[in-house]
């Protein structure tokens, strides 16, 4: 008998779509002899994710597996399975339980930014706060928590805080977000401290991690930390950018949710801080409204692109993606290490 977390993962999308998708054709033929071995380690890494979902309380279960099955990138679990291969290894197995958890607390912290930014979509699909509720969205958040550390508790204590401290992170740059909400003279470096808090501590720690469990030395363990930490800085600067210029449909979701929600980026920032006179104050006050109206994100849109915000923050993921590749020189040369770095330039290309 089929189970329930079994029929609600029957309809992801395939790796190799999701490859195709996010990355485009040419990273798939580039990649294509290494997938079919992701594609059965990404496998192992749901099966342990999927044992942990059931609850005794069936819409609990119901919410958190339909939290789990948003046809999301699968970023971090690639990641480590990848870089678990690049070290040498044969097989995923020992990373899996960990792999599933880094996801499991990826996915709770979408669910919890979905309710804090009272957002009604989440990859072309009602969010599990519009579907559910407030209060069943955030017991779900807190559940799939308690379920990651679940899984890390198989772990050596150090990994198990270090997947701690990476909570503790996401937490405080939550915290610093909404501190700086509506305010654009927020500057670079605190936007970075966010991003890094955010979005690339929890794959720096994911991949320090592969390295502690594979039995690395200490310079492969912060060499996997530095690209993890690179890497997420970049991929979170490309989905700042595909707010404002993505497609929709491939997305999943309306753009321009930054604008919305006054969440400063670094293309909001720069734009800002590019524009004088009559068009910053206009830029300024449409940005500070708390309820904006379609043709005011137009506007904001309109405004950005008359400065070179765009072409700045492209810039500065290309940076990050350089940095990530550079952090890899540590590791051992394999077609393993060339995905982590083909990665690392598709973050910055991506569409999805």
């Amino acid at each position: 008998m089929t189970s329930p977390a079994d029929a609600a993962f029957a309809h992801e999308v395939p790796l190799e779509v999701l490859v195709s998708r996010a990355f485009g054709a040419e990273a798939f033929l580039e990649l294509g002899g290494l997938l079919p071995e992701l594609a059965e380690d990404l496998s192992g890494i749901e099966d342990r994710l999927k044992s942990v979902l059931p609850s005794e309380y069936p819409p609990l279960t119901e919410a958190v597996l339909y939290a789990c099955t948003t046809g999301g990138k699968r970023l971090r679990p690639l990641l480590m399975a990848a870089a678990y291969r690049a070290l040498g290894a044969t097989s995923t197995k020992p990373v899996h339980a960990l792999a599933a958890a880094f996801q499991l607390i990826h996915t709770a912290s979408l669910i919890h930014d979905d309710v804090i930014d009272h957002a009604d979509q989440r990859r072309g699909r009602p969010s599990v706060l519009r579907a559910f509720g407030l209060p069943s969205a955030i017991v779900a958040g807190d559940y799939l928590y308690v379920r990651a550390f679940e899984l890390a508790s198989e772990y050596p204590q150090a990994i198990i805080l270090r997947c701690g401290e990476a909570c503790a992170n996401l937490a405080e740059g939550e915290v610093l977000q909404e501190s700086g909400r509506f305010d654009l003279t927020v500057s670079r470096d605190q936007y970075l401290s966010i991003v890094t808090r955010k979005t690339a501590t929890i794959v720096s720690a994911a991949l320090a991690s592969v390295g502690d469990i594979a039995g690395s030395t200490a310079s492969i363990v912060e060499a996997l930390a530095a690209y993890g930490r690179a890497v997420g800085i970049a991929f979170q600067l490309r989905d700042d950018l595909l707010d404002a210029y993505g497609e929709p449909d491939l997305l999943g979701k309306p753009l321009y949710a930054d604008f919305r929600e006054g969440n400063p980026t670094l293309l909001s920032i720069e734009a800002y801080q590019h524009l004088e006179g009559r068009p910053k104050l206009e830029y300024e006050r449409l940005f500070a409204r708390r309820e904006k109206r379609p043709r005011e994100l137009l506007k904001l849109r309109t405004l950005t692109d008359q400065t070179p915000a765009q072409s700045l923050v492209e810039a500065e993921g290309h940076h990050w993606a350089a940095t990530a590749i550079r952090a890899l020189a540590p590791l051992p040369q394999g077609p393993y290490r060339s995905l982590l770095e083909r990665l690392a330039h598709a973050a910055t290309t991506r569409r999805y």
